[in-house]
């Protein structure tokens, strides 16, 4: 019967419901403190590398007097290792 699909579609729902929300009692979204200090944390890890390496290749270009033949690689190897730690460090829990 139409009604008997309709009534059990519905209970379906109420149980998926209620698991949801049992879910969510379980394990709570982090507050936004928290959220505010991960943002934090993947920019720090993304600049950190970065700073480094150009710091590198400028210390390296200014003792061998090469302009910016190592800064320019090294800033953008220190870009791609921060982001790969960013992704990395976004991924660990997965």
């Amino acid at each position: 019967m139409p009604g008997e699909e309709t009534n059990e579609a519905i209970a379906q729902a109420a149980r998926q419901a209620a698991e949801r929300a049992q879910q969510g009692r379980e394990n709570p979204e982090p507050s936004l403190g928290t959220r505010l200090g991960q943002i934090g944390v993947l920019g720090w890890t993304i600049v950190v590398p970065t700073l480094l390496a150009l710091m590198l290749g400028r210390w390296l270009d200014r003792q061998l007097d090469t302009r910016i033949f190592f800064s320019a690689p090294l800033l953008m190897l220190g870009a791609a290792a921060g982001f790969w730690f960013a992704w990395k460090w976004m991924h660990r829990g997965l």
